[in-house]
């Protein structure tokens, strides 16, 4: 499962406004080592684990909804806590920070490396996505406030980005490499001893800096939406096995939605609030993150599906897996390296719709797999265009909402948009699983797999396709964006 990094604006490019950075001591280049080999354990985790997701059912005996919750518990705790983690880097200090995140990263990968038990598996997970999301914001600010504005600072967000999505790259290979000739769980033991080596170097030669200005943290706001949406995606598949009119279904959604409500009137009421409920009041922010939202519930879920019928149904061994994920990886590398290109000659507008198009066009294909399909004819073609779909999407959206807000609003919103993704994904997996189930449970070996595989695809191209249209009435159209991302 290849995952984007957070996007960088150019508000990222110009942070020290309101910072008060302190000149590192160790080399520039040792300084960009340390944070990108951060990110990379962030990024590495959510792909390197989906190849190894039927050898941890069959090691621990997961059910079909602890297998989602390997998944979900980390992305949904990641994008919960991920603007909250920004701001306490800002507050408290980039290094501090970014030492507590990479701490708690690698003590819940030696937890989840060790689990006996699907709760300690997905309770590590949990913790995980905690860690990632305090240290992934600071691995971008320790480079944005460690190297001078200029041909420099882009040189270095342009390597933590590169970096970062190649993590999303080997992800699938380092897994299925891990998981056939060791064991899955060295897809998490892995994190330790290279988080080691991150950490020591961190505390020995990054250099503390903060934000000058004094502000408040929203640890209730971050509590709350990420136990709201936790909940809803919960409900979601109890409906699998209880049915929608369930109370092991209705309960757990009753509360999750009673939790965004009180998450809404907290930020309304906040002095500092996680999330600017005004921001929303404009057009490009609202609409780019409600058109990421979908687009994310319907892209996210294709690494998932597809690792399954790889290896439940066509028989691959995990390596096989990881390697066969390859030319998609590639692909959404490639998406997200031309968008900016392209932005300037379509408009970001045109581009964000021509890449949701081809994202579906690729899910409808794949909707028609079957329990003999191969990898030429069923897997190579609609899985590149699904991953080039999406690479070309994210950064024209990303770059629609960053212009119509005020340059100090930027890398907020920027924030935002990576959480709507994030949180889309958790959603829809949770959803598209369900509509899976509703077809598996109908017959019995191989073909029902398949069956319900495809019939997810076919309801994601479907929550694409809202997207699209979405996209086309309220996206704003403007030029501006288009050079602003590129």
């Amino acid at each position: 499962m290849v995952r984007m990094p957070p996007i960088a604006t150019s508000r990222s490019q110009s942070q020290s406004h309101s910072q008060t950075p302190r000149r590192t001591a160790a080399p520039p280049w040792l300084v960009m080592l340390l944070v990108c080999a951060g990110q990379f354990l962030v990024v590495l985790d959510v792909s390197v684990v989906n190849v190894a997701l039927p050898a941890m059912r069959t090691g621990l005996g997961l059910s079909e909804l602890g297998l989602q919750w390997i998944v979900n518990a980390y992305v949904i705790t990641f994008a919960g806590f991920m603007l909250l983690g920004g701001r306490a880097a800002d507050l408290f200090g980039r290094k501090r920070i970014f030492v507590l995140g990479l701490a708690l990263f690698t003590l819940a990968s030696v937890g989840g490396g060790l689990a006996q038990q699907p709760w300690q598996l997905i309770a590590a997970r949990t913790v995980q996505g905690v860690g990632a999301a305090v240290l992934s914001p600071a691995t971008l600010t320790i480079l944005t406030t460690s190297f001078p504005a200029g041909p420099a600072r882009t040189r270095a967000i342009a390597t933590w980005t590169a970096v970062g999505a190649g993590g999303g790259v080997v992800g699938g290979l380092v897994g299925g490499v891990l998981t056939e000739y060791l064991s899955w769980r060295w897809v998490l033991l892995i994190n330790v001893p290279v988080g080691a080596v991150v950490l020591i170097g961190a505390v020995l030669w990054l250099t503390e800096s903060r934000q000058g200005v004094a502000r408040r943290l929203d640890v209730p706001g971050a509590l709350l939406v990420t136990g709201g949406l936790g909940l809803v995606a919960y409900g979601i598949v109890r409906t699998e096995t209880d049915g929608w009119v369930s109370s092991s279904a209705l309960l757990p959604l009753a509360v999750g939605l009673v939790l965004i409500a009180a998450f809404i009137a907290v930020e309304a009421r906040a002095k500092a609030p996680l999330m600017p409920l005004g921001l929303f009041r404009l057009r490009s922010v609202s609409s780019a993150n409600a058109a990421m939202l979908l687009a994310g519930a319907a892209m996210f879920s294709m690494w998932y599906f597809l690792s399954l019928y790889m290896q439940n149904v066509l028989g691959y061994q995990p390596l096989q897996a990881g390697l066969s994920f390859l030319p998609h990886s590639l692909s959404i590398v490639l998406g997200s390296k031309i968008a900016p290109r392209l932005m300037n000659r379509l408009g970001a507008k045109t581009l964000a719709v021509v890449g949701a198009v081809i994202s579906a066009s690729g899910m409808v294909w794949q909707g028609t797999m079957g329990v003999d399909g191969t990898y030429l004819g069923t897997l190579l073609g609609p899985g590149i265009l699904m991953a080039l779909g999406a690479g070309l999407t994210a950064t024209p959206v990303a770059s629609i909402a960053t212009s119509g807000a005020d340059p100090a609003d930027q890398g907020l919103v920027a924030g935002l948009i990576n959480t709507s993704r994030q949180m889309g994904g958790a959603l829809g997996l949770s959803v598209l699983s369900t509509v899976a189930a509703s077809r598996i449970e109908a017959g019995h070996g191989p073909k029902s797999l398949a069956d319900g595989y495809a019939l997810a695809f076919q309801a994601g191209s479907a929550v694409l396709l809202a997207s699209i249209l979405l996209m086309i009435i309220a996206l704003p159209r403007h030029r501006a964006a288009a050079a602003q991302g590129s």
